[in-house]
């Protein structure tokens, strides 16, 4: 099987006439509105690239404005990105039509090639399952989860699809739904609104630190035990990490969560159960168990849910078992 190696697969040119009602707007909001197939980060690639023409002159800045009557030359590329494997993998999948992929990802899959994961993610599997998705951006791929936390995944299956949910997760619409277990006993819920950014020492690391990017993390309190909370977590945004992130912000980092909660913690007392229950938990306990997005063809509300993995459920029945004996 040959890998599909960075090539660009070009399409007819489109000539787009401006509208009165688009004069004045920025280039790149104008070819948004006129080609809604493609997001508007695509368009500001191809515009900086060079592929796209005012009156047969190139312009390269996306806020160059337009007036009635020009013509706007563009060249739409399908750019197949990286060295991608297609590989057989048995999909867990929640939905699927013409347009999109709902898929419960388990714990230990990465979602995306990168270095030291060039095969064996959830991308290669994509490809075998629908190998047109390698002319989609990241294969279809419009968010991700870590490759410790399970649960429900969204994927594009045309350029129209992918360009919807991105302006969805853009515009803050998709509902994301996460099951947490938390070290510590929380009063109540609450938002944690802190800007998240690189490490400054530890680069595999996300950090809340001044001048990074907006996050904002919206938590409920499922149930309280002794030492730990079962949360819902609802995500406003979508950083890297973030939930992760936040928690320990807090100073309830998750369960299972070394990179960000250190070492393992046993409450005074735990009985072996418990103690069993947290050596055997390899992973931060978080799951991505509701997700819910307007459908990008027909408009409708659509949502899916999924139960949490084994290990996870073993140890909310463990944690729930301590609580009615205490």
């Amino acid at each position: 099987m040959q890998s599909v190696v960075g090539e660009f697969l070009a399409e007819a040119e489109i000539e787009l006439l401006i509208p009165k009602e688009l004069s004045g707007k920025r280039l790149d909001v104008a070819l948004a509105t006129l080609c809604p197939d493609y997001s508007r980060a695509r368009l500001q690639q191809w515009i900086k690239a060079g592929e796209v023409t005012i009156n047969r002159e190139v312009v390269l800045q996306p806020r160059s404005p337009v007036v009635a009557g020009m013509i706007i030359a563009l060249i739409p590329k399908d750019e197949v990105q990286g060295e991608w494997l297609p590989e057989p993998m048995d999909l867990d999948i929640y939905y699927e039509d013409e347009d999109l992929l709902v898929i419960n990802k388990p714990v230990g899959l990465v979602v995306h090639p990168a270095a030291g994961h060039w095969q064996g993610t959830l991308l290669n599997g994509l490809l075998h399952h629908c190998p047109s998705l390698i002319h989609i951006p990241r294969a279809g791929i419009v968010h991700r989860l870590d490759k410790e936390t399970s649960g429900l995944l969204m994927v594009a299956k045309r350029l129209s699809a992918h360009a919807s949910l991105v302006d969805q997760l853009q515009q803050r619409s998709v509902l994301r739904e996460y099951q947490a277990v938390v070290h510590g006993a929380l009063i109540s819920g609450g938002v944690v609104d802190a800007p998240i950014g690189r490490h400054a020492v530890d680069r595999k690391k996300m950090a809340v630190i001044s001048g990074g990017r907006e996050a904002v993390t919206h938590y409920r309190i499922e149930q309280r035990y002794a030492a730990f909370t079962q949360l819902r977590v609802r995500l406003e945004t979508g950083r890297t990490h973030q939930i992760r992130v936040h928690m320990a912000h807090i100073h309830h980092p998750l369960v299972g969560d070394p990179l960000y909660g250190g070492r393992q913690r046993y409450p005074p007392a735990s009985s072996a159960a418990l103690l069993a229950a947290l050596d055997h938990y390899s992973h931060q306990a978080l799951h991505a168990g509701l997700l819910g997005i307007i459908h990008p063809q027909t408009g409708e509300s659509l949502s899916w849910r999924c139960d949490p993995p084994a290990d996870f459920q073993t140890l909310v029945a463990v944690l729930q078992a301590e609580a009615a004996v205490a």
